[in-house]
């Protein structure tokens, strides 16, 4: 329900463990699925794609390309073990849903969004070369290239704070946000919140935002990185 100024009524949560309000940024920890009434102009998001991922990026040598030694701390992503199902998710005005193509066949046709993620002399060496989005409505194909900065997402994460395994470049959840023609001042939710990158992308160009994460580390992260970025925003206010 959307009040006459323009702000939404908070959503019921049966369960949640904590909310943090963090300027015009709402962060649940807890379950999406007892998330019950959230209206919002936009949902963007990375959900888990239902691949059971194995997160322990120190089995991989990059063949011939030099990279760091990996971790093996992250764990398990919750929910990547079951198929996703992105039904729940449709009917917001605006969708951008990320791993689109491990789920291509539970999707209605819509516009294709590709993340190159490496520069061009990389094609072909380990792991994938781009990543595929699914953004509702529309038939068109367009690309988008960001590289984390060096030395890896972890630079997003004022260099300390331990990223997602699949944390996506604020960059790319700005071009997202553009994409889908989210305006400013309007609501965008993410019910995979992960270490928060739609939210800090959406305060960073004045969206506000509701975010859920499931995973306390990351739901950590997610305060501290938004924080951070809410208050850069005042002081060039």
């Amino acid at each position: 329900m959307v009040l006459p100024n323009g702000f939404l009524l908070p959503p019921f949560w049966s369960s949640a463990v904590k909310v943090e309000q963090i300027g015009l940024a709402t962060l649940y920890f807890g379950d999406n699925r007892d998330l019950q009434g959230v209206c919002a102009d936009a949902l963007i998001s990375d959900p888990p794609y239902g691949m059971a991922y194995d997160t322990d990026s120190t089995r991989f040598s990059g063949g011939d390309v030099k990279r760091g030694a990996g971790r093996s701390d992250w764990g398990m992503i919750q929910g990547d073990s079951t198929d996703f199902d992105p039904s729940p998710w449709l009917a917001f005005p605006r969708v951008v849903l990320w791993g689109s193509n491990h789920y291509a066949q539970r999707l209605p046709v819509g516009t294709t969004l590709v993340w190159l993620k490496k520069a061009d002399h990389l094609f072909g060496t380990w792991l994938s070369d781009c990543e595929i989005g699914w953004m509702k409505g529309g038939h068109g194909v367009y690309a988008f290239r960001k590289q984390f900065p060096p030395p890896s997402r972890q630079a997003e994460n004022d260099g300390k704070t331990v990223a997602h395994p699949t944390q996506k470049p604020i960059a790319l959840m700005q071009w997202c946000l553009d994409m889908a023609k989210v305006a400013t001042d309007q609501m965008v939710f993410d019910p995979f919140m992960g270490s928060g990158s739609t939210g800090v992308a959406c305060v960073t160009t004045g969206r506000r935002f509701t975010g859920c994460e499931i995973d306390e580390r990351h739901f950590s992260t997610a305060c501290r990185r938004i924080e951070n970025a809410q208050r850069q925003s005042a002081l060039f206010e």
